[in-house]
């Protein structure tokens, strides 16, 4: 099976992650108008972080002996769980939210009943996204060393 879909999928992970990158450093200038703005520092670290994450998988994402589906899925969940961790300490920082499940960042912050439901959606999937993704290329990186040539 061919497995040309790598460097396009690679390419595409660096650019959204120089997005994500962007995203993180504008949620900085953010940070006073946010109602919570502890919660608003994690979001813009979030953004920043996870945007070097998919800038990194998808330098090695060449790198991984993986069929397409694989590879198309460890796509999705890395942008999903990336995107998604920096969308929901945004929110939770915008509306004051969150102090349930991001105790240190949310201490003393409380949203309503239907925000505090979609925070913890977004933590939970997200966090089980990035460790498929995670799974995903770790499996993809075994067998042999990867040679230049």
């Amino acid at each position: 099976m061919s497995n040309d879909i790598k460097p396009e999928i690679g390419h595409k992970l660096i650019r959204y992650g120089i997005l994500l990158f962007l995203l993180g450093l504008i949620t900085g200038f953010a940070i006073p108008l946010m109602e919570n703005s502890r919660m608003g520092l994690s979001s813009h670290l979030e953004g920043v972080q996870n945007g070097m994450l998919l800038m990194l998988f998808g330098i090695i994402w060449t790198r991984l002996n993986l069929p397409k589906q694989a590879l198309r899925a460890g796509y999705f969940l890395a942008l999903f769980g990336t995107y998604i961790n920096w969308l929901t300490t945004f929110l939770a920082g915008m509306w004051g939210a969150g102090g349930e499940l991001m105790p240190i960042a949310g201490v003393g912050f409380m949203g309503t009943t239907w925000q505090e439901i979609l925070i913890k959606f977004g933590l939970f999937s997200l966090s089980i996204a990035m460790v498929l993704v995670c799974g995903i290329i770790l499996f993809g990186l075994r067998g042999e060393a990867y040679r230049l040539e």
